[in-house]
Parts: structure tokens; sequence; C-alpha cells
């Protein structure tokens, strides 16, 4: 998930041989030319209508390519930003731009990785879990359908806009299930396995006020692969 957002930067190298020629030269942020590298918006695995009737083709067109392109540039914009605030020790402005780089940041990450954790079903959406992830959902909650129950749940009750997700512990291996205000990522301890976006603009455009139908329909393309992969995973 950090490679999402990692960035390269290294001294020139012009910088660099004018630092050996004279090694008692201190070098300051004014030394340094930064190479840095943009977020980009992931292609899609599948077309935007393969995920109907579930997903609508025009939800899933406007949620990819107009609102995950939004946090992207947005992102990238902050990221400059913040470049240069660094650049002239601007503490202040750096602050300032702490909660844009986490919203807009935030909403790549899950986005990115939300995209994934669909599917056609001719490509394996909604087939069930299977070998160790299977059987980490059935000794917490008893069955798949009883997780189903319990993640519905806790989308239903977040207030506002956020995100469920299965996580993780990496320290202990147990899973469970945790939600997220706004763009929030899931960092740190917990690992993010299976993410579901509970904005309005995820939804809102075919099934209206009716959530409980859009956390519902959504297990139908949902890809326990990539989330099997995840478990697997670092």
């Amino acid at each position: 998930m950090a490679s999402l957002l990692r960035s390269a930067a290294r001294p020139s190298t012009l910088r660099a041989t004018a630092f050996a020629s004279n090694p008692l030269r201190s070098v300051t942020s004014a030394d340094r030319t930064f190479v840095r590298t943009k977020v980009t918006l992931p292609d899609l695995a599948y077309d935007y209508g393969a995920l109907e009737p579930a997903i609508s083709g025009k939800i899933m067109e406007l949620h990819h390519s107009k609102h995950h392109q939004t946090y992207v540039n947005s992102y990238n914009d902050a990221t400059e930003q913040f470049a240069a605030a660094e650049a002239s020790n601007d503490v202040q402005t750096k602050i300032t731009l702490t909660p844009a780089l986490v919203f807009h940041g935030g909403g790549h990450i899950n986005h990115s990785l939300f995209w994934e954790n669909l599917a056609p079903k001719n490509q394996g959406g909604g087939e069930p879990p299977s070998g160790e992830l299977a059987q980490k959902i059935d000794s917490t909650w008893g069955s798949l359908e009883e997780f189903k129950k319990a993640f519905n749940k806790s989308l239903a009750g977040i207030q506002g806009s956020g995100w469920a997700w299965l996580v993780q512990h990496r320290p202990t291996g147990v899973i469970s299930i945790q939600t997220r205000p706004n763009q929030d990522p899931v960092v740190g301890e917990n690992k993010p396995l299976l993410g579901v976006d509970a904005w309005e603009h995820a939804y809102y455009l075919q099934y209206q006020n009716r959530k409980a139908e859009y956390f519902n329909a959504i297990w139908d393309v949902i890809n326990w692969k990539a989330a099997e992969k995840r478990l697997s995973g670092n």
C-alpha cells in the first residue's frame, strides 16, 4: 500500500559531485534537487459496465474517472506545495497542507484498493473466499453470511461519509471489521484486506437513499481473491 504514495528523491549528480570535491561545505535544502514521482489513476481490470447490475456502469465511470481522478490531482498539487514549503522551511504552510495530504492521499489509497476488491461475476466476483481467509472468517463470525451481516451493520452505522474495512492485525493475525471516516486510510498495525466505499457518490445515482440495497448488492461482485492475496502478503 505504501507504494501507492511512494516518492523518489535523490540529490542531483552535479550537487553530489560538488559536495565530494568540498566535503566541508555545508549542504542545505537549496543544494538538493529532488525528483518526485506523482501518483496516477490506476487502470481498472474490467469495463465500467462489467459490474452491472450490482453497480451501474455510469456510477463506475463517474466514480473512477472523476472522483478518484480528483483525489489524484489534489494529492499531487498538495505534495508540490508541501515540497515548496519544505524547501523554504515554511512550517506553518506544511502544517496547513497536512489535512489535504491525508484526505486526498487517503482517497487515492482507498479507491485503488477498492477497485481491486471488485470483479465481474465471470471473473470470480461474488465467489466465496477460500483457504486461510475463509477459515478466519468462519472462526471469527461463524459463517460468511454472518460476517456479511456484521459488515453491513458497520457500513450502515457510518455517519456521513466513510469506509468499512476487513482488516488484519499484523502482530497477532487477528481479523476484524473497522470503519474509517471520510478518506482516512487503514495504516499502522492493521492491514486492509477488503474495503467498501460508503460515500454517497459510490451508490446514490443508482440506489438513491436505499443504501442498504447497495450494501447487499456489492457482495455479488466482491473479489475475494484480492483479499486472500493481501492476507498472505506483507
